[in-house]
């Protein structure tokens, strides 16, 4: 599903993502481009939270066909303990 805006092709997916920060501490978000998201953090212009714990590397991505539906899942995947967490970045076979 793509959506075409001034002659660019632009996507209409949302993801949920989840870095790995340089402490271990997994940070979750959404973004519907997350290379350019992951290139803000290590830039340190994204989250707070990332800016000093720099570099964070791309550990889990998971396509929604909605913003709503990819913050209704990330803020599930904020409830999840630590330990879940790391289950779930576990369970995605491209990382």
């Amino acid at each position: 599903m793509e959506e075409r805006r001034s002659g660019s092709v632009k996507t209409a997916f949302w993801y949920i993502y989840i870095l790995q920060c340089r402490d271990g501490s997994l940070y979750t978000g959404i973004a519907k481009d997350v290379m350019k998201r992951l290139a803000k953090h290590n830039a340190g212009k994204g989250a707070r939270y990332t800016r000093s714990r720099r570099p964070c590397l791309l550990r889990f991505m998971e396509r929604h066909a909605s913003r709503s539906s990819a913050l209704k899942r990330e803020a599930a995947i904020k409830k999840l303990s630590p330990a879940e967490k790391r289950a779930l970045v576990r369970s995605c076979p491209a990382f």
